[in-house]
């Protein structure tokens, strides 16, 4: 896992590419790559590609970057892992490509030799990089299917920068930081900010599985080439034909798989332990990949000792069951207020989430580890959250409402008034009708912090207002069901895999990981092994994804862990920042200021504020 950076001056009149710009970059992402530093510049002066370097694979001098190929007419900075590198290369020695490594990255470049983009169906794993080609003249970038690894940009006109993190761009001091309106509603909206958008307005996000080519005339428009709705529409137009006594054993044989490439690895890799069936189930999967010696970490608070909350009594249990060399750390409340200054600066761009993400990473770095699997993507996978429940049943209910204009007009006059004599009264309620009725209004519902019409409420009001605009929140809902998944399940996985998962978990994963240079693997966010499981969660969308995911490996997991009611991984943050007067800018706005507010609504305006206050 790395730091990459790029700069092409593509126009005739762009000044020649600054080394020191790249410099600043570059070292700006120390952290997400310690062990090494690398730039590569091209004859003219117009190109520059920069990198950080974690090692993982190959940890040799020889898997240094950037690197370069064919003659050096090929140069990249990657980011990420390839779990399938070693088929592929042997598919291109067959062919007569020959190596000089032992990386993933140099199959990268012998791949785009011999197929071009086409190389981007073959790809299995995580990455965003960038490569240039010196025969076209053009930059080619590229990111994985779920976009796991962050890849931004920016075009003055003249220039086009790039590099894994928003604030490297900013560091090289030659980018504007006029905030960007559409990125502050998004973030009160959903807690996090939507791409392509960046809290950066002249900085975009290069959309989750497509790539780009910039050239003579600068950065062109993103291409796709994988769709989730695409991946769920096939599962469901193409059903998995399959005996009921089959689905755990071709549950279990595509997630085995996934396991055993998230191992590829020359160091060791541990795991992240809650008292949940995701991680638990990778743990116990690892086991059966023929890892025996294993690290589990789990993190516990003082708060909540004693209550269902504290994780780390089960997660204690699953690790006697696995026979791991298992860590709690105990996070105090004083160690959140020293930290809270770091996690704010490493916070690439504002959210709500990631706190629990650092502590955890940090405690994996003190044990010495460069990567960890979490059981991220689960819920997105196996269908473990309420909205494959609500979002469905809302549809259903308010379908014919919704599209009485008249009707939506009464109700929302209604709750108005009943918000007067009861104020406890959520502003969601008002939205039932008008939005319920599809999937990209039920969504809105089932995830929102803010509903649309409160944002004019509040200070920023005439930002807000514009930003909503440019957001189009309900037309960007919609773009994610293309095409349409076309069933109640896909659907809905859909949407939470390319908008929670994407913009919150895996962004905030990202963040929090590098930021104590730890490199953090999710292998339940992995295409193939989506490809592999749709029909099957499509074809019975009744069954129970996570009771398959926890008799998954052969030790199955203990039954009080799979019984457990679900909760999510949580830290008593809400509490100790009622602590922190200074951060409680929330107070200003009546609409946050009263009892009962949720503590996520006011954290998510305090960072919008911090953010653009910076």
């Amino acid at each position: 896992m790395c730091g990459v950076a790029g700069l092409f001056a593509y126009h005739e009149q762009a000044p020649l590419i600054e080394r020191r710009e790249l410099d600043r970059i570059c070292d700006h992402m120390a952290v997400r790559g310690p062990d090494g530093r690398g730039a590569w510049y091209s004859a003219d002066g117009r190109v520059a590609l920069g990198h950080r370097r974690l090692s993982i694979i190959d940890l040799s001098e020889r898997g240094a970057q950037p690197m370069s190929a064919g003659a050096g007419r090929l140069h990249i900075s990657f980011n990420g892992e390839i779990y399938n590198y070693q088929s592929l290369r042997q598919e291109l020695e067959a062919k007569g490509f020959a190596f000089q490594s032992d990386s993933d990255t140099e199959v990268l470049l012998h791949l785009y030799a011999d197929r071009g983009v086409e190389m981007f169906g073959c790809l299995r794993g995580m990455f965003a990089f960038m490569l240039w080609d010196e025969a076209s003249g053009r930059l080619l970038l590229a990111r994985d299917p779920y976009g796991i690894k962050p890849l931004y940009y920016a075009d003055d006109g003249r220039t086009v920068r790039v590099a894994s993190q928003v604030k490297a761009l900013l560091a090289g001091g030659r980018i504007s930081r006029q905030v960007e309106p559409a990125a502050m509603a998004g973030l009160l909206l959903f807690g996090s900010v939507p791409e392509p958008f960046t809290i950066r307005e002249a900085i975009r996000a290069l959309p989750a599985g497509s790539y780009c080519w910039v050239d003579a005339n600068g950065a062109g428009t993103a291409q796709q080439f994988f769709s989730l709705a695409g991946i769920f529409r096939e599962a469901v137009e193409r059903p998995l034909p399959c005996k009921s006594g089959d689905l755990q054993e071709i549950v279990r044989a595509a997630l085995l798989d996934s396991v055993c490439k998230h191992l590829i690895a020359d160091v060791p890799v541990g795991a992240f332990l809650s008292a949940g069936v995701d991680s638990g189930s990778l743990v116990g999967l690892m086991r059966d990949a023929g890892q025996r010696d294993i690290q589990t970490l789990t993190l516990a608070f003082e708060e909540f000792r004693g209550q269902s909350r504290d994780e780390s009594v089960l997660a204690e249990r699953v690790a006697r069951h696995y026979e791991t060399r298992h860590t709690v750390r105990v996070v105090t409340e004083q160690e959140f207020q020293q930290d809270l200054p770091r996690i704010l600066d490493a916070m690439d761009q504002p959210s709500i989430d990631g706190v629990n993400t650092w502590f955890v990473s940090k405690m994996a770095h003190e044990l010495g580890l460069k990567v960890a699997l979490s059981g991220l993507g689960g819920d997105e996978l196996c269908g473990g959250y309420p909205s494959f429940r609500d979002i469905p049943r809302w549809v259903r209910a308010f379908s014919l409402p919704s599209r009485l204009p008249f009707l939506s007009t009464v109700w929302r006059r209604l709750c108005g008034v009943l918000r007067a004599f009861w104020p406890g009264l959520s502003p969601k309620v008002a939205g039932m009708i008008p939005l319920g009725g599809s999937y990209p209004g039920a969504y809105l519902l089932r995830r929102g912090l803010f509903m649309p019409w409160e944002l004019s409420q509040l200070r920023q009001a005439d930002e807000l207002r514009e930003g909503q605009k440019r957001l189009d929140i309900l037309r960007t809902l919609e773009t994610v069901l293309r095409p349409d998944p076309g069933q109640a399940f896909a659907r809905v996985a859909s949407l939470e895999s390319s908008l929670y998962m994407r913009n919150q978990l895996l962004r905030d994963t990202d963040w929090a990981s590098m930021a104590h240079s730890l490199e953090i693997r999710v292998p339940l966010v992995d295409s193939e092994l989506l490809r592999r499981l749709a029909s099957v969660f499509v074809a019975q969308p009744a069954l129970d994804g996570k009771s398959l995911l926890a008799h998954s490996p052969s030790r199955p997991l203990p039954s009080e862990v799979v019984n457990r009611p679900k909760t999510g991984f949580e830290t008593p943050v809400s509490a100790w920042l009622q602590a922190l007067p200074s951060l409680q800018v929330w107070r200003q706005e009546p609409l946050l200021a009263g009892p009962g507010v949720h503590w996520s609504r006011r954290w998510a305006y305090t960072v919008m504020a911090l953010s653009v206050g910076s």
